[in-house]
């Protein structure tokens, strides 16, 4: 049988740590939060490996992302204990689970009506209270619930859309992941007034979300 406790202590020492995730909070939420949860029941021995893994079912195309990539980028938002975070692709909700232990507040934001149920499932069974999973389509956000002192995009995107960044409070930040494969980086945005700018964080590959997608170019 698994030890799923020690898989995580590993995954934290040997997959955070020495990726330069160095945020005490953030590590001992990932410490915490049990992964093998968050993906199918054919999945939870590899739960802890530093890979992406799928969630819900093929079609979907959604991944849980690799732990270290996953822990850098919630570390470059610099998420506050009073901050409200909007989580995008929330996928089974392993992303706003980790938040949760950070922030205020989570809203968890995702499409998929399975996915959506499952982690709201989850998240409930594991009596997380101030994080709440919405539906709705990633590339609009949830400006109901805004603005948002960080937004945390879950997986890669092409474009970003200003409907996200027009989410943020002033002194917001949005981290993302921008590019495929080889070519993704981690970015940071802030806003400040009504401009927003952005900083490389780290070079990263993850999976494209959804409606993410440069549009296809024209061809004569």
């Amino acid at each position: 049988m698994t030890d799923f406790n020690q898989s995580r202590r590993k995954m934290v020492d040997n997959q955070l740590r020495t990726n330069d995730v160095t945020d005490h909070r953030i590590l001992d939420a990932m410490e915490l939060i049990p992964r093998e949860r968050f993906v199918p029941a054919s999945k939870k021995v590899v739960a802890y490996i530093d890979e992406d893994l799928p969630v819900g079912s093929a079609e979907t195309g959604r991944m849980l992302m690799k732990p270290h990539i996953f822990g850098k980028l919630v570390q470059l938002a610099e998420i506050r204990e009073d901050d409200v975070v909007l989580v995008v692709g929330a996928g089974t909700g392993y992303s706003a689970a980790v938040v949760s232990k950070l922030a205020a507040s989570v809203v968890a934001l995702e499409e998929n009506a399975d996915l959506a149920k499952t982690a709201t499932d989850v998240l409930v069974d594991l009596g997380i209270e101030n994080a709440v999973v919405v539906e709705g389509p990633l590339v609009k956000g949830y400006a109901s619930e805004g603005p948002y002192d960080v937004i945390l995009v879950d997986g890669a995107v092409e474009v970003l859309p200003a409907d996200l960044t027009d989410q943020l409070k002033p002194d917001g930040r949005l981290t993302v992941i921008e590019g495929r494969g080889g070519a993704g980086a981690a970015k940071l945005y802030q806003k400040s007034a009504n401009a927003v700018s952005g900083r490389f964080g780290f070079n990263a590959s993850v999976s494209l979300l959804p409606g993410f997608g440069k549009a296809d170019d024209f061809v004569f």
